[in-house]
C-alpha cells in the first residue's frame, strides 16, 4: 500500500510563502528573508531552549534509570548505569520527560547531574538553520524510512536527536519527515565508491571557494543504502537516529546532511518519494571532537589521512560551514555532543534543534 503524508499549516510571516534554495543569500530580498528567520530565532528562544532541555532530561532519566543491557560490562549490579539498546531508545514513551527514576540511588545520581538553564536558548543546542546546498550525493529515489541507518558500517556508535520547530509558531513540528545522509568512517557515501575513471588521478582544486575539492564520485552502485534514512518526527517534534560518527573526505569538514519534508509518499518497499521540501541543511561537529575520533579505528584508515588530512570547519570548501551560520553569523549548526558512557569509545549522543518555515516548498535537487 502506498501512503501519502502532508502537513497543512497557517503561517504568519508575510512574504515568505514561496522561496527558492540558495547556498547563500545574495539579493536584498534573500538577505531580508534570512534576517526574518533570524529574528524568529530570538522570538522562539525560550521555546527552543525548553524543547532541547526536556529532551536532555528524558535522555538522562532513561540512561540512569537502568534500562536493560546491551553491554554486559555496564550491568547495574556492577554499580553502573546500563546503556539502552536501539529498540529501547526509540520505544514509545522512552523519551517522555515525565519519566522519573525508580529508586533513591537513581534520584541521587540525577541530582548530581548538571542542571541547565531551561529558559534560555543555548548557543550550542539550537539553530534556525539557513538553507545550504544538498551536495552531489543525495539519492532522490530509494531513501529508506528507518531510524537505524548504520547497516553494517563500522564506526563509533552515535545517536542523533534532531528536533524540528516551526519558526512561525515557535512550537515543535510533528509528522514531518527528517531525511539524513552521511559519509562512512573512511569518507565514502553509499553508492559512490570510486572516482570516474578519467579522474582517478585528479588533484584537489587550488584556491577559490572550491579549494580542496575533487569532482564528485559518480553513482555506480544502485543497491547500497547504508548511512541513509528518514524518520517522521513524533508528537514532540523529534526524530532520532542510530548511526556511526561520520568520516571526512577531501575539502569538506565532517558533516551530516538533512532535509525536512512536510509532504511525502511512503512506498511499499519501505522507501519514500518526497514532495514538499521545507528545508535543506548540513550539521557539523566540533573540531576538537573530530580530531579525537580521527585517532580511533577505523577512522585511522581514511585513505587521505596521511596525504591531505582532514579539513577543519573554518576551512570548509564552498563556505558551507560559514553559510550554515547565516548571513550575520548568529546561527550554530554544530551538534551538542555527550558521551554515552564513561569514555568516548562507548559512543556519543548528539542534540540539535532546527527551525524551519513549514510554508516553504523548495526546489533544491542537485543540478550537477
Amino acid at each position: 500500500m502506498v501512503r501519502s503524508h502532508s502537513l497543512v499549516l497557517f503561517f504568519g510571516l508575510a512574504g515568505l510563502a514561496s522561496v527558492s534554495a540558495h547556498k547563500e543569500p545574495k539579493t536584498e530580498a534573500e538577505i531580508e528573508t534570512q534576517r526574518a528567520l533570524q529574528r524568529a530565532a530570538y522570538y522562539c528562544a525560550p521555546a527552543v531552549g525548553e524543547f532541547t532541555a526536556a529532551r536532555k532530561r528524558a535522555w538522562r532519566q532513561q540512561v540512569l534509570a537502568g534500562l536493560p543491557l546491551n553491554q554486559a560490562a555496564f550491568a547495574p549490579t556492577a554499580g553502573n548505569p546500563s546503556l539502552p539498546t536501539n529498540d529501547e531508545l526509540f520505544a514509545s514513551g522512552t523519551f517522555e520527560s515525565e519519566a522519573q527514576p525508580s529508586s533513591r540511588a537513581q534520584q541521587e545520581l540525577l541530582a548530581c547531574d548538571v542542571v541547565e538553564d531551561e529558559t534560555e536558548m543555548q548557543n550550542n543546542t539550537c539553530v534556525l538553520t539557513p538553507i545550504v546546498t544538498e551536495g552531489p550525493y543525495y539519492h532522490k529515489m530509494g531513501h529508506p524510512i528507518r531510524q537505524n541507518i548504520a547497516d553494517y558500517q563500522i564506526g563509533l556508535l552515535t545517536y542523533l536527536d534532531i528536533g524540528v520547530i516551526d519558526v512561525n509558531t515557535c512550537k515543535p513540528l510533528p509528522n514531518v519527515l527528517v531525511d539524513i545522509w552521511q559519509a562512512n568512517a573512511t569518507g565514502h557515501y553509499a553508492g559512490h565508491p570510486d572516482p570516474a575513471p578519467h579522474l582517478k588521478d585528479e588533484q584537489p582544486q587550488v584556491g577559490g571557494k572550491r579549494a580542496g575539492l575533487l569532482s564528485a564520485f559518480p553513482r555506480t552502485n544502485y543497491h547500497e543504502q547504508w548511512l541513509r534514512g528518514a524518520w517522521k518526527t513524533d508528537s514532540h517534534g523529534i526524530a532520532r537516529f542510530t548511526t556511526i560518527f561520520p568520516g571526512y573526505y577531501t575539502g569538506r569538514a565532517t558533516h551530516v546532511h538533512a532535509k525536512v519534508f512536510t509532504s511525502w509518499t511512503e512506498n511499499p518497499n519501505g522507501t519514500f518519494d518526497g514532495h514538499k521540501l521545507a528545508h535543506v541543511g548540513q550539521f557539523f561537529f566540533e573540531d576538537e571532537l573530530n580530531l579525537q575520533i580521527d585517532k580511533m579505528w577505523p577512522y585511522v584508515e581514511n585513505p587521505i589521512r596521511d596525504i591531505r588530512g582532514r579539513t577543519r570547519n573554518w576551512r570548509d570548501s564552498l563556505n558551507i560551514f560559514e553559510d550554515s551560520h547565516g548571513p550575520e553569523g548568529e546561527y550554530n549548526p554544530i551538534f551538542k555532543m555527550h558521551l554515552l558512557g564513561g569514555v568516548i569509545n562507548q559512543g556519543l549522543v548528539g542534540f540539535i534543534t532546527m527551525g524551519v518555515n513549514a510554508s516553504y516548498d523548495l526546489d533544491n535537487w542537485w543540478k550537477g
